[in-house]
């Protein structure tokens, strides 16, 4: 037989295999659940954050109002719904009950800037007052307190823009009372319970953290606790009810953080709750009487301490109600009534009223009950073992209804890289999911909540053993027989961008295709631009990430701008043109690069987004193009 016709036997041959599993695959793919359009996944939910008034006569919550986000209030036992804000452009994420039951209030920003204001809308009127009217102006929600109805403390770095000061403000008049100048260094403020500023924290030279108290406002601050740059992260939670103690979450002696009672006078401490494995999670503390009440913890879900026992029937009764991880996110003040957000992995969040008295429990709504029709993926906790010895706490979802073995798979990355990934529902993995594909998150060295030991093994690590870290993960995914080897992408926003660029770049082979989302492709670019009021937090960067005045070259070895020229998978790339974390011009450089290096990159800016897409349109066109692009390179499903 001639070169020639072996040649051509081998392109038969190699036709007709690829044909079979083409054929194979659509065959595969059929036998999944019924595919949910991404409207269902991505668009606006129905309803979402319940929130009770102080008074418990009513309830709020967030609704579309022609596709925008806005406020919603009902009258409890009735249903005299009725919208109280006109948002007409980005949609309302957050909102909080005044005190004084008149009032709503809600931050907003401008096209994704994060230049956050502070609104309050009278639910009565329904007029809406901008009490941080200052252009160019952060600022924050920082406390509200029953015993001042008519008053909010709120942050805003208007005298300086690199520091936060904080005001108190008067809600009916606006007038702002500055309470606390910024010397330059606080990064937070702690008011204790008769609404004044006692506390706060300040970061040190070294880029550690020192703990202030002062007895009244005019007082001087004193230090009270000082972590240093290795000691992990600490958070004050409040003063206790007598005034006389702080609420700690401290890491100074232990690996991770333990909940105390720290005395503001004497520094004699008590251990309030702990957990050997992780750090102290959410905290629940009396909205009246001050004292901690429970603590969560969380190593693969929520495990709640109880340190109040008058809530030990409460809790059991909670549980009881529906399955899934459960929150309380509101109460009244009589403390006789609770909101309830339920989290599962296979369900939207699930609101329900509980009735302390009786301990039953009223379901209010689903978020998206559109949803609850369709079939979706379990997620199943898993431990993968770095190659040099870490536990990576990790998340892996198979799609239902295949044979979960030899999967196109997709690494999803979490952001920050100081956050961690949570088990229950997350509509990129059930959305992935439900195409077909295998999806891992995985808590890389550097992810917060498991001690300060696994945070720090990540410092100085972007690009080498955090991102090895995800390629130990994704091998195991393959050695265990989930991952079709051929079928691989990374997938991720902000840090997680950075680490799909950084999978491209340093391990080309492991990946067949990458997407990124307001993901920094220079490290040094990125130091440079970010905002203004990061500037107290930047030793503690440069601590974790590298200082860009002494680590040039270091830094540059980690930014995978610098070798594009190795990026040989498809890349799809989206960004916020008014993002101001992740500038536009990270995005750029990177597909600039990309292209002249003939690489093949889509590439996506939305001018009305941020740090990631608030709107539902453009979401769901982003998601549509990544539906697309992971199709051809995975095999997936797509929506017609």
């Amino acid at each position: 037989m001639t070169k020639h016709h072996m040649h051509a036997t081998r392109l038969c041959l190699g036709l007709i295999s690829a044909l079979v599993m083409v054929a194979f695959a659509t065959t595969a793919l059929a036998a999944l659940p019924s595919l949910i359009p991404k409207e269902v996944i991505f668009g606006n939910p129905e309803r979402a954050q319940a929130r009770i008034s102080p008074d418990g006569t009513m309830m709020s919550y967030l609704a579309p109002v022609d596709n925008v986000l806005n406020i919603w209030v009902r009258t409890i036992g009735e249903e005299d719904d009725r919208v109280v804000t006109n948002d007409t452009l980005r949609g309302i994420r957050a909102h909080y009950w005044a005190q004084d039951n008149k009032h709503i209030i809600y931050p907003q920003d401008v096209g994704g800037d994060e230049n956050w204001h502070v609104y309050s809308v009278d639910i009565e009127s329904k007029t809406t007052a901008n009490l941080t009217p200052f252009e160019g102006v952060r600022a924050d929600l920082a406390a509200i307190d029953p015993n001042y109805p008519d008053q909010l403390l709120v942050t805003m770095n208007k005298r300086d823009p690199t520091v936060f000061d904080i005001f108190n403000i008067n809600i009916n008049s606006g007038e702002a009372t500055l309470v606390g100048q910024n010397p330059g260094n606080i990064v937070g403020w702690i008011p204790d319970n008769d609404f004044k500023v006692r506390g706060a924290m300040e970061t040190t030279p070294d880029g550690g953290f020192n703990v202030l108290v002062r007895d009244t406002e005019a007082d001087e601050f004193r230090t009270l606790l000082h972590w240093g740059p290795q000691d992990g992260d600490g958070t004050p939670y409040g003063f206790t009810p007598d005034g006389e103690g702080l609420y700690v979450a401290d890491p100074l002696e232990s690996n991770v953080s333990v909940l105390k009672r720290i005395n503001t006078t004497t520094g004699d401490e008590t251990i309030i709750a702990s957990d050997p494995r992780v750090d102290v999670g959410g905290v629940m503390i009396h909205p009246t009487e001050y004292h901690v009440e429970a603590v969560a913890f969380n190593y693969d879900q929520d495990r709640w301490q109880i340190v109040d026992s008058t809530l030990v029937d409460d809790f059991e009764a909670i549980r009881d109600i529906t399955p899934g991880e459960f929150s309380i996110v509101s109460r009244d003040l009589e403390d006789d009534t609770w909101l309830i957000a339920y989290s599962s992995d296979v369900k939207p969040t699930q609101y329900y009223s509980f009735d302390r008295n009786t301990k039953q429990g009223t379901y209010l709504f689903t978020t998206r009950p559109e949803l609850e029709e369709y079939t979706l993926a379990p997620m199943t906790f898993v431990e993968i073992e770095s190659r040099d010895g870490l536990t990576l706490p990790s998340f892996l979802t198979l799609p239902v209804g295949i044979e979960q073995t030899n999967l196109p798979i997709v690494l999803l990355v979490h952001g920050g890289p100081w956050a961690r990934d949570y088990w229950g529902y997350h509509p990129e993995v059930q959305w992935m999911a439900n195409r077909g594909y295998a999806v891992l998150q995985v808590n890389f060295r550097g992810s917060t909540g498991f001690g300060k030991e696994f945070l720090h093994a990540g410092d100085k690590e972007w690009g080498r053993k955090m991102q090895n870290d995800l390629t130990d993960a994704v091998r195991w995914a393959i050695d265990q027989g989930y991952a079709d080897p051929e079928k691989v992408a990374i997938y991720g926003g902000s840090y997680g961008g950075y680490a799909a660029l950084a999978g491209a770049a340093f391990t080309p082979d492991l990946y067949t295709c990458a997407v990124d989302i307001v993901g920094p492709s220079n490290i040094i670019t990125l130091i440079e631009s970010i905002p203004p009021y990061w500037e107290p937090m930047m030793k503690l960067f440069y601590n974790r990430v590298g200082d860009p005045n002494t680590e040039e070259e270091m830094l540059k070895q980690r930014s995978p701008l610098f070798s594009a020229d190795k990026i040989e998978i498809p890349m799809l790339i989206g960004q916020g043109a008014n993002d101001p974390r992740v500038k536009q011009a990270e995005s750029e450089q990177i597909v600039a690069a990309l292209k002249a290096n003939e690489a093949y990159v889509e590439y996506v800016v939305y001018p009305d987004e941020g740090h990631g897409f608030a709107r539902p349109e453009n979401r769901l066109d982003f998601y549509g193009k990544t539906e697309n692009f992971l199709a051809r390179y995975l095999d997936g499903r797509v929506e017609e």
